[in-house]
């Protein structure tokens, strides 16, 4: 090797070691579900959050270490720096008042983010006929007095340990407003979130939709008017590939470059997909307060008994399920409360497996008699349940069929039921589905269940379909505990009313528990700014401290 050669050898390393980390333009995501609506507080889904989280934002959230913070307003509202006070109401009774001040944000169009939409949500959230997911959090602020285009304050009707958390999501009022107007009980069918979805005044985060493929794919460009930290990509393309085999080949092929944690492989896919391609990919298995549970339709007079619910818990051996399914890491959940959570109460009744209970529990419910392997009471009803749950989540239809044939074992006849997610979540929330519902919560840190438990959060048509108590639950007990709870702000006093609200709801089970979620977040190494929370706020409400970064 000449003298020539070995200098220009040199320089080409030295150059290399002098090339910045280079960009990369698009990034192209991949989870398992299309939302069926885009409007923001219509409907509850994981799906639609993930992407609406990347075009708009709540007003506050709680971030990867469980902290409250804002992202719209300037600061939290506290007692201490005087932005929250407890007041008496009118009505002899305690509120609190909220000082809030908007951050500078505009939509899309350059409109600026103000006061007029605070009112507006607020007014959609009230009204009976609207189609929200609950209306409850909008009808206690029963007061908003504006002071200027970005600085108001509400009054809320109570006190409340958590009175400063404000998930508000905006809508754009000279958008939405007309349409609302124009006819109240039509508005979720009519929102301009589905009839003009890439519409640019319809965002104020780092992104906006430019395209939506149903059932395929989605795209995002920067938002021009955004006023936060400048996104790192020009465009994002999130593919909907609904069967979770189907993602780990697009992952591996390159057609994507990463696969949401919250809404992607399942936990048996990323242990084995960590054992073959680890080197490539940071896996961060990250403890989630994601509560997948089986919803019971209380209108089955199957079901009706509690003995049956309890037997049916007995008999499923969730803990086997754990281990061969989540190689143990998907610990068992004994109820809606995390034991993470600060709110947890290891006093509340657990189920462990147990089949011989369960058949003597079945027997004192009257279903004592067995023809054909299948229990059936004094009038003849067999005792047979449908089981729903969304198609295309392998590992979910894996744990159905155990599930089903765990209950067989004890005389229950289970009929497994897969549907797409839009038409499963839609019967659940009209209460239309037969039986059983295996899907899960997203929650936050000490959050009140009142949404899932409270009787007056049951769907029907008379409040337009708006609340989560999907069973159809209905405990005098429980509604004056979740009451209590949430006005109580004493720790060690709210921590008793969680206890009670947990032994209720372990005696009745309305809903039956199976897991917490352990959600595996396969990170490309070069993808940086990736930082799963494991709450309903999810990492893509940061999405644009997310950058590409090579060699």
């Amino acid at each position: 090797m000449n003298m020539i050669h070995r200098l220009l050898l040199l320089f080409a390393a030295l150059c290399a070691l002098a090339t910045p980390a280079r960009a990369k333009d698009e990034l192209v995501l991949a989870m398992t579900q299309m939302p069926g609506t885009w409007n923001p507080i219509i409907s509850s889904m994981l799906a639609k959050s993930l992407i609406s989280n990347m075009t708009s934002r709540p007003v506050t959230a709680y971030d990867a270490s469980w902290k409250l913070v804002c992202l719209v307003c300037t600061e939290l509202p506290t007692i201490e720096n005087g932005k929250a006070r407890v007041i008496d109401l009118p009505d002899g009774k305690k509120g609190m008042e909220l000082d809030v001040e908007l951050r500078d944000m505009r939509w899309g169009d350059g409109v600026p983010v103000s006061a007029k939409d605070v009112a507006f949500t607020l007014e959609v959230g009230k009204h009976p006929l609207s189609g929200v997911a609950s209306s409850e959090g909008y009808k206690r602020i029963i007061k908003l007095d504006v002071k200027d285009d970005r600085r108001f304050t509400m009054t809320i009707d109570r006190v409340t340990f958590d009175y400063n958390s404000i998930g508000l999501q905006l809508l754009p009022a000279h958008v939405e407003k007309p349409i609302f107007d124009a006819n109240p009980a039509e508005y979720r069918n009519k929102t301009a979130y589905d009839t003009q979805s890439t519409n640019p005044a319809l965002a104020f985060g780092p992104y906006r939709l430019v395209e939506i493929v149903p059932g395929s794919r989605v795209a995002l460009e920067p938002n021009q008017t955004w006023t936060g930290e400048k996104p790192h990509f020009k465009r994002i393309v999130i593919k909907i590939i609904e069967n979770t085999a189907a993602l780990e080949a697009n992952l591996l092929s390159g057609s994507v470059d990463y696969v949401l944690g919250e809404l992607g492989l399942s936990l048996d896919q990323a242990i084995a997909f960590e054992k073959r391609h680890g080197t490539k990919y940071n896996v961060v298995y990250k403890p989630a307060l994601i509560w997948e549970h089986i919803d019971v339709n209380l209108d089955n007079k199957l079901l009706a008994d509690r003995r049956v619910r309890q037997a049916m818990l007995l008999a499923i051996d969730r803990k086997a399920i754990s281990e061969k399914l989540f190689d143990g890491k998907q610990p068992i959940a004994h109820g809606g409360i995390s034991d993470l959570d600060p709110m947890f109460s290891p006093t509340a009744r657990q189920y462990s497996y147990d089949p011989v209970a369960a058949r003597k529990l079945l027997d004192e419910a009257g279903f004592a008699t067995i023809r054909n392997n299948v229990r059936q009471n004094a009038a003849g009803d067999r005792l047979w349940i449908e089981l729903g749950t969304t198609a295309g989540n392998r590992v979910r239809e894996l744990v159905a069929q155990v599930i089903q044939s765990q209950l067989r074992q004890v005389g229950i006849d289970v009929r497994l039921k897969a549907e797409p997610p839009r038409i499963f979540f839609e019967a659940m929330n009209r209460r239309t589905y037969g039986g059983l519902g295996m899907y899960a919560w997203v929650q936050r840190p000490e959050g009140v269940p009142r949404s899932s438990l409270h009787s007056e959060e049951i769907p029907s048509a008379k409040n337009g379909w708006s609340g989560q108590n999907y069973p159809g639950y209905a405990n005098p007990q429980m509604d004056k505990a979740l009451d209590a709870a949430e006005r109580e702000l004493d720790f060690t006093k709210r921590r008793a009313l969680f206890a009670e609200i947990q032994r209720l709801a372990a005696d009745d089970l309305p809903s039956l528990p199976l897991f917490f979620r352990v959600d595996p977040f396969v990170i490309p190494k070069a993808l940086k700014g990736v930082t799963p929370t494991g709450t309903l706020n999810s990492s893509t409400l940061w999405i644009e401290q997310w950058r590409w970064e090579t060699q």
